[in-house]
């Protein structure tokens, strides 16, 4: 799978993570500040989370020979149908799913142009815009507040006291990262209520610093059920009247404030966090262990270019195949080939091949570890020396050698 891909993936499951934490135990206290920062930590979160790898040693005192991809497994009846296959399904879902990136990157900048639009043939350079026709009281979005015609003057002060709120709260800023990191999450359904969420606490805290202003709750109450059927806005702003959140928003201006203690509830996230950096951010430090009775075949075959430079078996910059080690994994499949007489005598077994990756990217040094016939352990070696150059790793800044191991599991079933 492709390591973009993979990461993505990885990225949805630390939002899933973070919004479980938040439904559970933060959604019904009222302590918004604390509850949009956590939101907004938890998208940063889930970007930079999966970029981090922790590398873990299994404890033995067995020897290690190098760095261990995949095992590839060979099998008799194997197609060149199968494999094509499984590379159009996978190009058939990147395909997908970056089509889908291009499509919420384009109705962002539609959405974005159209408040900026507004902004230039109606501001006038007022920060206050009045418009007709958008089928919502009001909202704000880039500094600036917009409201209905329809209004009275009563109505359209009280909804500028709301959007007020929200900009000097600086929620639409919110908003324009929000939806970013959703046009790359646009697959996540957590992600969508993670947005709806977000966008509940914005109008929170607005709400609230409406009546710590001094408006009646019962009279800010009845502004808000008036325009209920005026709900469509800009998704890139905030908006004065949104169906869905009313019975919320009316819950929470009367619901008794959270006590400070309610605050630590958010540590409950460090545990979880812990949990799924062990659980898919660590990367053993793979190095293959051979146990005592395994056939080790020590003879190279490769004269390496100096005798006298030893390969590391994990560099600081290890190298790096083109597409990945997944790449290789796919290249090795796709050439190698179950000799004919091994298959027609059932000899199956697991070759385990040992070559290094030169500090100029070529293959050398190849050898078999472990043997199993030798028409097999040829075969294995045959398509490891045909592996294309790679990226070579490199030791502070410096361009080393380094060894690989690759596991070769010939199965006739």
């Amino acid at each position: 799978m492709n390591e973009f891909v993979i990461y993505v993936v990885k990225s949805a499951v630390y939002l899933i993570a973070f919004y479980l934490v938040y439904l559970l135990l933060l959604r019904e206290d009222t302590t918004h500040t604390r509850n949009r920062i956590y939101i907004l930590l938890s998208f940063g979160a889930s970007i930079l989370l999966p970029l981090i790898e922790i590398q873990t040693r299994k404890q033995n005192d067995l020897q290690s020979f190098g760095m261990v991809l995949s095992d590839v497994l060979v099998t008799a009846d194997r197609s060149e149908q199968k494999i094509a296959g499984l590379q159009i399904s996978d190009h058939f879902l990147h395909t997908i799913y970056i089509i889908g990136v291009i499509v919420c990157i384009i109705k962002l900048i539609i959405d974005f142009s159209s408040v900026v639009w507004m902004i230039l043939s109606k501001g006038n350079g007022s920060r206050i815009i009045k418009f007709n026709g958008f089928g919502t009281a009001g909202f704000s979005a880039l500094g600036f507040i917009f409201i209905n015609t329809q209004l009275t003057s009563e109505e359209a002060g009280n909804v500028i006291k709301h959007e007020s709120n929200h900009l000097k709260q600086n929620h639409y800023i919110d908003i324009i990262l929000m939806e970013f990191i959703a046009a790359f999450q646009w697959f996540n359904p957590v992600m969508h209520l993670m947005n709806r969420e977000l966008r509940a606490i914005h109008e929170y805290q607005a709400d609230q610093g409406c009546l710590d202003a001094g408006i009646p709750v019962v009279n800010y109450q009845k502004l808000i059920f008036n325009q209920i059927f005026r709900s469509k806005a800009f998704e890139l702003t905030n908006s004065f009247t949104n169906p869905s959140l009313i019975r919320k928003r009316m819950l929470m201006m009367t619901k008794k404030r959270s006590s400070e203690l309610s605050s630590f509830k958010v540590l409950s996230v460090i545990p979880v966090t812990a949990l799924l950096l062990f659980s898919i951010s660590a990367k053993p430090n793979q190095e293959i262990i051979l146990n005592n009775n395994a056939n080790i075949v020590t003879t190279i075959q490769d004269i390496p270019e100096d005798p006298n430079e030893v390969p590391y078996t994990i560099a600081e910059e290890m190298p790096v195949f083109p597409g990945g080690d997944a790449a290789i994994l796919r290249y090795i499949d796709e050439h190698i080939d179950y000799p004919e007489n091994a298959r027609r005598n059932n000899i199956q077994g697991r070759v385990i091949v040992r070559f290094c990756v030169t500090k100029t990217g070529s293959i050398s040094r190849v050898s078999v570890l472990k043997n199993i016939d030798p028409e097999l352990d040829a075969e294995a070696v045959r398509v490891v020396k045909t592996l294309p150059p790679f990226t070579p790793g490199r030791q502070k800044g410096v361009p080393v050698s380094v060894w690989y191991l690759l596991p070769i599991t010939f199965s006739p079933e």
